[in-house]
């Protein structure tokens, strides 16, 4: 163990890391292997970021803490029997041709690769090549076909009946009838078969089953990939093979982890260390679904932000369901600017900060910004932005020293920000009429403004706003702000007003009241 510092991190990360050193301990290992499970019958999507995320950041803090090596396998269960076709995929029908087979032996409907499955492994690596994670990949074809499961398939076999007692319970009662842990591949259709074995022979390292079509009885090998898993079976398996020490998974496979975990015990090892993260929600509270598509992909994301936000929001509560649409973008970019300017300052503990973690525990260079993107956007919706250089104008004259050089991140947020107003703010707009208490108290607003410097700070400017709205009568001061958001710039809500008077101009902030006061508003929705 490395010595511990005076102010011990307290994140997640940490946390999870110390139950992994714990194991470490008990098993007299001196390396740690942390896996994250992919099924390639699919693209990959956000939540397969999220899982190689979340457990690279354990990773890094089971590394800060105890300095021993470790390792992250990003393993694709491509040996899985095609299911159903997915939507989103040419040559529908010559896949359907296909159903049943391993995904290694159906042909590669975008002709790129040697089957379906080696495309998505192909695009999973990019995938996670692109954001820079430290893994290896491991393909169920390979590591079945090459004999390195075979002993754990002997194992497998030896407890054949009490893993399938343990399974048997959760299922229905046609399945449970014929339920075996052992898919053995048809050898003539190739298809990996579901049916009730009627022999196991440990010694052999062979099972005996019969075609439910044909009546043909076969033995089949469970070794070298002439037969592979149920998928219960086949986690509890490589957990039991590899040595895994830690694995996370979603809310929706809780079951599915009493299961394996009692099965790694009847074959007489520990199951990992697991962490069970909730799962994402719409914007009506709905889980997100790829069929219903009612989710947001990594691209959809990436159009909008940095990836670093993606990490941010990521970071923050991951056993607690979050709402996941196009609206969390822009708190999510402001969560993360807050995160590093906290961690450059040398506030707090470093390792408690996400922005620690999503730099790969350096103090990030370059990746701050002298302008919220909250403020950006409030920005482009009211100049109603149609180019980056609409917006730098007004950067320059708030921080002479903002260039796009000088800062290059503030410049792709600058990017974004036009895009996203395009997209969603500026569709969205609805101006509505003040009443005669918000007419006043602009009015009011304006004068005061027209007092102040031209150059006032934003803490002048926001100290203005409150006495403003304290000196009429709203119920709240949050009333008050709304007026300002819903009136001069039709949207319901952003960041200090203050801030965004010192980047837009006092003077034209006048101008964007009288405008606001004379002319016909659009009433709200």
């Amino acid at each position: 163990m490395t010595e511990t510092p005076a102010n011990p991190p307290t994140s997640w990360p940490f946390r999870e890391a110390e139950r992994v050193a714990q194991r470490l301990a008990r098993t007299e290992k001196t390396h740690a292997l942390f896996e994250t499970g992919y099924g390639p019958s699919g693209l990959p999507h956000i939540g397969t970021f999220m899982e190689v995320a979340r457990t690279s950041w354990i990773r890094l803090a089971f590394t800060k803490l105890t300095g021993l090596p470790s390792k992250l396998l990003a393993f694709s269960d491509d040996m899985d029997g095609l299911r159903k076709v997915p939507g989103n995929v040419p040559q529908q029908d010559m896949l359907h041709r296909y159903i049943g087979q391993p995904l290694t032996k159906v042909p590669d409907p975008f002709a790129t690769h040697d089957s379906f499955g080696a495309h998505n492994n192909a695009r999973l690596r990019s995938f996670l090549d692109s954001f820079g994670f430290d893994y290896e990949f491991a393909s169920s074809t390979e590591y079945y076909t090459s004999g390195r499961f075979n002993d754990a398939l002997r194992a497998v076999a030896a407890k054949h009946d009490v893993i399938r007692d343990i399974i048997r319970p959760t299922l229905g009662p046609e399945r449970r009838a014929n339920y075996s842990p052992i898919l053995p591949l048809h050898p003539r259709t190739g298809v990996v078969m579901q049916v009730a074995i009627d022999e196991v022979d440990v010694d052999a390292g062979s099972v005996t089953w019969r075609d439910p079509e044909t009546g043909v009885g076969y033995e089949t090998s469970i070794f070298d990939g002439a037969a592979k898993l149920q998928w219960k079976a086949d986690w509890a398996m490589r957990w039991y093979a590899l040595g895994v020490d830690y694995e996370m998974s979603g809310k929706d496979l809780i079951d599915s982890v009493r299961l394996s975990s009692a099965i790694v015990r009847a074959m007489g090892a520990e199951p990992p260390e697991t962490f069970t993260y909730e799962l994402f929600l719409d914007d009506k509270g709905q889980k997100i679904s790829k069929s219903k598509g009612n989710g947001l992909s990594v691209e959809d994301w990436l159009n909008y932000a940095p990836a670093e936000s993606l990490g941010q929001f990521m970071f923050a509560s991951p056993q607690r369901a979050k709402r996941l649409f196009f609206d969390v973008i822009p708190r999510a970019t402001d969560d993360y600017l807050t995160s590093v300017e906290t961690l450059c300052a040398g506030t707090g503990v470093a390792e408690d900060n996400p922005a620690w973690f999503i730099h790969g525990g350096m103090v990030p260079n370059a990746s701050g910004s002298p302008v919220p993107f909250g403020m950006l956007l409030n920005l482009a919706s009211v100049v109603n932005a149609e180019t980056p250089d609409m917006l730098w104008g007004f950067i320059r004259a708030y921080r002479p020293d903002a260039t796009p050089a000088a800062s290059p991140f503030l410049a792709r947020l600058v990017d974004y920000a036009v895009k996203y107003y395009q997209d969603f703010v500026k569709p969205a707009k609805r101006y509505r009429a003040p009443s005669e208490v918000e007419r006043a108290a602009l009015e009011d607003l304006a004068a005061g403004l027209a007092a102040m410097p031209v150059a006032a700070e934003a803490e002048a400017l926001q100290t203005l706003l409150y006495d403003v709205g304290k000196r009429h009568p709203f119920a709240s001061l949050r009333d008050w702000f709304s007026c300002l958001y819903q009136v001069l710039l039709g949207q319901s809500e952003g960041p200090r007003f203050g801030g965004f008077i010192a980047l837009y101009g006092v003077a034209p902030t006048i101008n964007l009241i009288e405008q606001a006061l004379s002319r016909e508003m659009v009433a709200a929705d």
